[in-house]
């Protein structure tokens, strides 16, 4: 089992490798590649998650596509210039990973702790088949004063309670990372096919300023049952 500290920013995954290993971009010498790995929900369907790793942890693997891995790492982001306007990227940032057997693909892991602050006004609103939804985007810190911009979701009685959350609020938050599918129409009238990534949240705290957790929102199994099988 791999061990790993939590920080503000966690992200524990297994899955298995659908893509080629592709290289990224190169940073101070370091190289660093990228790959797909398929994560089953606890329904039949299954979310589909970009991972970027470092040309150091890959030479002990060898050709990892079709392998089942235990990867331990953090969400982050950035900004990619595209189509005139600037688009928020987000990747798993491989920090540790060690292959697994296919039993463990099972167990549809697929968690996230994220601790940061609300850095926009929270978006309620119902789905046309009358879930509430709320729309978070949290800025996570991490080293060399950098931060990491994630949007989340909320459900449920969750959901009416993050309407009420402000810009600069302190929050804690568990969920999963989950890929989303959606028709994009160009100005062409092309239409693609694109994926977001969003946080699907099921436990939410609020801190105070002395480190005090003062909320816990928790979320019934059914909210979540239902959310893993629902589809915006």
């Amino acid at each position: 089992m791999i061990e790993h500290k939590i920080e503000n920013n966690e992200v524990i995954l297994i899955g298995k490798v659908i893509s080629d290993v592709k290289f990224s971009h190169k940073v101070y010498g370091e190289g660093f590649y990228s790959f797909d790995l398929q994560i089953p929900r606890l329904s039949d369907s299954y979310d589909v998650l970009p991972i970027t790793i470092s040309e150091r942890l890959l030479p002990s693997y060898g050709n990892i596509q079709g392998k089942i891995l235990e990867l331990h790492g953090q969400l982050r982001s950035y900004n990619q210039y595209s189509e005139g306007k600037n688009r928020l990227i987000l990747t798993v940032f491989c920090l540790e990973m060690q292959e697994v057997s296919v039993g463990e693909l099972s167990k549809s892991k697929n968690h996230i702790y994220l601790n940061g602050y609300i850095c926009k006004k929270p978006i309620y609103r119902t789905t046309p088949f009358g879930r509430e939804i709320t729309d978070l985007h949290l800025a996570v810190n991490r080293a060399y004063h950098k931060s990491d911009y994630i949007p989340c979701i909320t459900w449920g009685r969750t959901a009416r309670f993050s309407e009420s959350l402000l810009v600069g609020d302190h929050i804690q938050v568990w969920g999963r990372i989950q890929s989303r599918v959606y028709q994009k129409k160009l100005e062409t009238g092309e239409t693609v096919v694109k994926t977001a990534y969003e946080i699907s949240i099921n436990k939410l705290d609020v801190v105070t300023e002395d480190n005090e957790q003062v909320e816990m929102i928790e979320q019934e199994q059914q909210e979540i049952k239902e959310e893993q099988n629902y589809i915006i």
